[in-house]
């Protein structure tokens, strides 16, 4: 797809990513990057006493998950200046296995005082095999205007 310039995004347009299977060297990479060890994420035995009965995804994981998958639809390639804000829930856990797809949604957008620019809303969710949504966002990205 073409990237979309801030006047190409329409209120209520509905994008929808392929999916991506998370496996365990998912999670391993994303401990090590971050170090964020905890054994609910890393560790096999501890996690089947815990809550889930087995390892999950850190959430921030599921979250680069979803910005990287929304990123290669094409949208903003070059025509987003910047990531504003992130308001996200963490709704259901990620596991080993789960293929995972990204929703987007326009929910609003408005100029700014800059000729140059204007701000997109989404509603961005992520979403498992069983069509369950595993993280939701809403998220405001600072766009370019056509000719600027």
């Amino acid at each position: 797809m073409e990237a979309l310039f801030y006047e190409d995004f329409e209120v209520g347009a509905e994008y929808l990513t392929t999916g991506r299977t998370v496996a365990e060297s998912d999670i391993l990479q994303f401990a090590a990057l971050t170090g964020d060890w905890n054994q609910l994420h890393t560790d096999e035995a501890y996690s089947q006493t815990g809550p889930f009965g087995e390892r999950i995804a850190h959430g921030l994981l599921g979250l680069a998950l979803m910005e990287g998958m929304k990123y290669r639809l094409g949208l903003v390639d070059g025509t987003a200046i910047a990531s504003l804000s992130w308001k996200v829930t963490f709704a259901k856990p990620i596991f080993i296995g789960d293929t995972v797809r990204v929703r987007v949604h326009i929910t609003d957008k408005r100029e700014t005082r800059k000729a140059d620019r204007g701000i997109v809303t989404e509603m961005v969710e992520l979403i498992n095999q069983r069509d369950e949504v595993v993280t939701e966002a809403e998220h405001a990205l600072m766009m370019r205007r056509r000719g600027n």
